[in-house]
């Protein structure tokens, strides 16, 4: 008798559960031998609908600059943020206030994006090379803000002085304006192969989807559903986010898993590549997380690879950072991916793009700098060790050809 999908722990309500993984069919996937055939008959079409797209179409890399950040927690800091406001220049700023703490030739993203209000805002984010979290900014949203001239300028973000924090500043120097720029064609095709794949029409939950938990009274086995009845249930899973308790508290991911068999069952490509990519990159809101429950979480991988999918453009096209993307445009989780990828059977392949990518003087410093990221994170979970050795020297030439202020940062990882 063929093995079902059994997925444990669909009613997980606490956060005493053990999040635990799913079962497989006989094929040794997550999906039956009947649904893959669906799956890849979809694939088919869609590789030769690629063929057909716009393949000239150009990706522009975020904006992005060099500055310094500067955070002030004692003596007149309601007088340097006036000082902020009249621009002084960086070198006068630290006469001035010397028990400021800097960091220097640190590589800064401006991105519009949205608060827990759900208003526009302009986020300027320091990217850290190393372990540390780097200092984020945000300002409200305005198209002049977003677009002037920023050379030798300041942002800053204030507190006053509460009952709860002291007074303090934060604050970024601007070196230049912040600059986007074209990526080459061949990186280019990668994202427009992604975006042709998953299909950016149609999102994975519904627009008007309310946060809850798992729909009541799900079958064991969706399979003997009539069609009717499975869209249904798609449309029911489709209709609410589900949000995780704590980190045990696996519902997100069994939403996920749902959602990917419904839409496959019932040929809803869109949604089934965004639930399993979600699945892959364990994309799921959750009130918090720790490390030792994210390590049991599998990627699969490996049922993207048997649907004759070019996984490697599929999932590097997602990687790339981007300031024009399509609505809807899928962006991978780079740690995730990186341990995706050290289960690849394109393994090598990966890694090797990673390297050119990194010593590409025409890509920008952002991108380079994830490919920096997504091999570190490949690297730490190949399972050889020796293969690791070879990887770390391989990478660690390839560091010097980043960007000298990018590369100066970088701490050897011991292996």
């Amino acid at each position: 008798m063929i093995k079902r999908i059994v997925i444990v722990a669909v009613t997980a309500l606490s956060c005493s559960l053990t999040a635990q993984e799913f079962a497989t069919y006989k094929n040794g996937f997550i999906y039956g031998e009947e649904t893959m055939n669906k799956l890849g008959k979809i694939v088919d079409s869609l590789n030769l609908k690629y063929k057909t797209c716009d393949l000239n179409q150009v990706f522009d890399s975020k904006l992005q600059t060099k500055g310094y950040s500067v955070v002030l927690k004692s003596g007149l800091i309601a007088q340097a943020k006036k000082d902020m406001d009249m621009n002084i220049s960086f070198d006068d700023f630290m006469k001035k206030y010397p028990e400021a703490v800097v960091k220097k030739d640190l590589l800064l993203i401006k991105s519009k994006a949205k608060n827990y209000q759900d208003k526009d805002i302009i986020e300027i984010t320091e990217i850290s090379v190393n372990d540390d979290y780097g200092m984020e900014i945000e300002i409200p949203y305005k198209k002049e803000l977003y677009t002037k001239p920023a050379k030798n300028k300041w942002v800053y973000s204030y507190s006053k002085k509460t009952s709860y924090s002291e007074e303090y500043i934060e604050a970024f120097y601007l070196l230049d304006n912040f600059k986007s720029i074209p990526l080459a064609p061949k990186y280019s095709r990668q994202i427009i192969y992604s975006d042709c794949l998953i299909d950016t029409s149609l999102p994975k939950l519904k627009k008007d989807a309310k946060e809850g938990r798992l729909p009541d009274g799900i079958p064991q086995n969706i399979r003997k559903l009539s069609k009717t009845e499975k869209e249904k249930l798609l449309d029911d899973f489709r209709s609410v986010h589900v949000v995780g308790l704590c980190s045990q508290d696996n519902s997100p991911r069994v939403q996920g898993v749902y959602l990917a068999l419904l839409s496959a069952e019932t040929a809803n490509w869109p949604v089934f590549l965004k639930s399993h990519l979600d699945i892959m990159n364990d994309r799921f809101d959750r009130s918090s997380d720790s490390s030792y429950a994210r390590e049991r979480r599998q990627t699969y991988i490996k049922e993207l690879e048997t649907l004759n999918i070019n996984v490697p453009d599929l999932i590097l096209g997602t990687s790339f950072r981007i300031e024009n993307p399509a609505n809807n445009h899928y962006y991978a989780n780079i740690s995730r991916s990186g341990r995706a990828v050290a289960e690849s059977k394109d393994r090598e392949l990966f890694l090797s793009q990673l390297l050119s990518m990194m010593g590409d003087e025409t890509l920008d410093d952002y991108n380079r700098i994830i490919s920096y990221f997504f091999y570190v994170s490949c690297n730490h979970y190949i399972k050889n060790e020796r293969e690791k050795k070879i990887n770390n020297i391989k990478l660690m030439s390839a560091v010097q050809k980043l960007p000298k202020y990018l590369a100066d940062q970088i701490k050897p990882k011991k292996i």
